[in-house]
């Protein structure tokens, strides 16, 4: 069995004159928490339609869960939030679930447990004999979530999934995805950077159809090779630091009054020994440290990358 959940290899799709993939790339690991981020019109919602075999590609290879994205074989096995899920009004938000899960391929009996527990995931479990009509925006969101849970399926793409809610059940559905690292394979498409930072173990840059970049967020954000500390008014000792610490880059700030320290890591030389040498040097030297943090932020490291790519024709 592959170790990957998805793998796209130089996937093309249009539609009419829109070339939506253009060369698309991804490997997104089993088990992992994986963010896919990219502006409106980058090929997410594309890439996820494919994925689910809902769209096929016009080149390239699509592989989910070991094989080609047939719905009839991924039955079960893989669940999904659209960006604009909705749902029949004039049933019971259970009956909807329960329909759902009838076409997951569950029973009654099991459609009717996964109904209610996956309710109680997003604390909707006292709304389930209210007619989907009556429900306020957020709570539409969040049956939508429930939806793609049912039947603990091994692959969930969520698509915007903490969009219109208010910050207590965003907070809560953060802490329902990050539980689930290494028992399910989650890919969430969002433009809340910070939020993808704080759940994802993995993260892929898409933009004009093109994935720009992938890999380990801890390793996009340098958080093992950049540092930066910022300072209040008072003295600046960059000549003393770049004198005394060898293999160091310093990048001085004035106007932030905020040093960025690089460096290459190595046995025996991590980001927290390098943090305590330049911090010795510093307050020896009398400057006065008000902020410290480690690596660039993911929605900084995306915007680094984001320029628009070269792409061939077909």
């Amino acid at each position: 069995m592959t170790d990957l959940a998805i793998h796209l290899d130089q996937v093309h799709k249009r539609f009419g004159n829109v070339h939506a993939l253009r060369g698309a790339d991804l490997k997104v690991p089993r088990g992992t928490i994986f963010a896919l981020i990219g502006p409106n019109g980058a090929g997410k919602t594309t890439l996820f339609g494919l994925c689910c075999g809902f769209l096929g590609a016009d080149r390239g290879k699509v592989e989910v869960l070991g094989g080609a994205p047939d719905p009839t074989r991924l039955k079960g096995r893989l669940g999904a939030l659209p960006q604009d899920a909705l749902l029949g009004r004039d049933i019971t938000v259970r009956e909807h679930l329960v329909f759902l899960g009838r076409l997951q391929g569950l029973d009654v009996p099991t459609a009717e447990r996964e109904a209610t527990r996956v309710l109680g995931l997003v604390d909707l479990g006292d709304l389930g004999d209210r007619r989907a009509g009556a429900l306020s925006h957020g709570q539409v969101k969040r049956v939508g979530v429930a939806q793609a849970f049912l039947g603990s399926p091994d692959l969930i793409l969520l698509d915007e999934p903490t969009a219109g809610l208010d910050p207590r059940h965003a907070h809560d559905l953060r802490l329902l995805i990050r539980g689930q690292r290494g028992a399910q394979t989650i890919v969430v498409s969002s433009h809340n950077l910070q939020e993808l930072e704080a759940i994802c173990d993995e993260a892929a840059f898409m933009e004009k159809g093109v994935t720009i970049e992938s890999g380990n967020v801890a390793t996009l954000t340098a958080q093992d090779a950049e540092f930066f500390i910022q300072l209040a008014p008072g003295p600046e000792p960059l000549a003393a630091l770049r004198a005394r610490i060898a293999d160091t880059t310093f990048i001085w700030d004035l106007e932030r009054r905020t040093l960025r320290v690089r460096f290459q890591p190595a046995p025996g030389r991590v980001a927290e020994d390098v943090i305590a040498e330049v911090l010795r040097e510093l307050l020896a030297a009398g400057a006065r440290v008000c902020a410290l943090g480690k690596g660039r932020s993911l929605e900084q490291r995306y915007l680094e990358q984001a320029a628009p790519p070269a792409v061939s024709a077909p």
